[in-house]
């Protein structure tokens, strides 16, 4: 029986609401630029919907569960905000066809795409990648797991710090709904249980926060996530 040179590092875990059970985080891919038409003008590719979309990942123990408090990140002074709905992944698939995306869904969450700004701006700029902008430490806050059959959700995203409200729009002006993240995503990776989808975040889309702020963050009809940024 082969061993392990050293004992592997504990897998990342989601709770799922009111169970015991855990969901084991497989990995975290990410959607971008998903509502743009409420920000931008006519004749904008992001606004009417044609500009192919486009994925980036953060690592699985990027997560960070509901009661415990992501760290203000190193090598950063720019720490954006970005509030999302979290796709959870309960069942295999690819080049799924937007008719059956739906039934890939485990359930949904409120989750926080954490982002060294600065970083990210540096690296678009001279056109090199941006992963170290995205996929740090404590990266990826989450809510528990709500189970869901059916529809999405369609309903309020907000985010507020300190009592202010930053981020307030809703879930049907994605540019791509649910089924259509997952078709299109399924398209260049095999989806598996453990998957979670951050579904992109509602305008205006980011925000910064400093150290020993408060967040306070919800998706109507699945949860609620709070969290001080230490």
């Amino acid at each position: 029986m082969s061993q392990y040179v050293f004992e592997p590092a504990a897998r990342p875990a989601v709770p799922i609401e009111g169970e015991a059970a855990l969901f084991p985080v497989r990995r975290i891919i990410c959607v971008g630029a998903n509502y743009g038409a409420q920000a931008r003008g006519p004749g904008d590719p992001i606004a009417e919907g044609t500009e192919p979309a486009f994925f980036f990942a953060k690592p699985a123990d990027a997560v960070v569960p509901p009661g415990r408090d992501p760290h203000y990140p190193s090598a950063t002074e720019l720490l954006h905000h970005e509030v999302e709905l979290v796709i959870a992944i309960g069942a295999s698939g690819a080049d799924v066809p937007v008719e059956k995306a739906l039934d890939l869904v485990f359930g949904y969450a409120v989750g926080v795409d954490m982002t060294r700004r600065d970083l990210q701006r540096a690296a678009v700029a001279i056109k090199r990648p941006w992963d170290a902008a995205k996929g740090f430490d404590d990266a990826a806050p989450i809510s528990a797991i709500r189970r869901w059959s059916g529809a999405p959700p369609l309903g309020r995203i907000w985010l507020d710090v300190g009592g202010e409200t930053r981020q307030d729009g809703t879930l049907d002006h994605m540019n791509r709904n649910v089924a259509e993240v997952i078709c299109e995503i399924s398209k260049l990776w095999r989806l598996e249980p453990g998957d979670l989808i951050y579904s992109g975040s509602s305008p205006p889309s980011s925000g910064p926060l400093e150290r020993g702020e408060r967040v306070v963050c919800g998706v109507e009809g699945v949860g609620k996530l709070e969290f001080t940024v230490r």
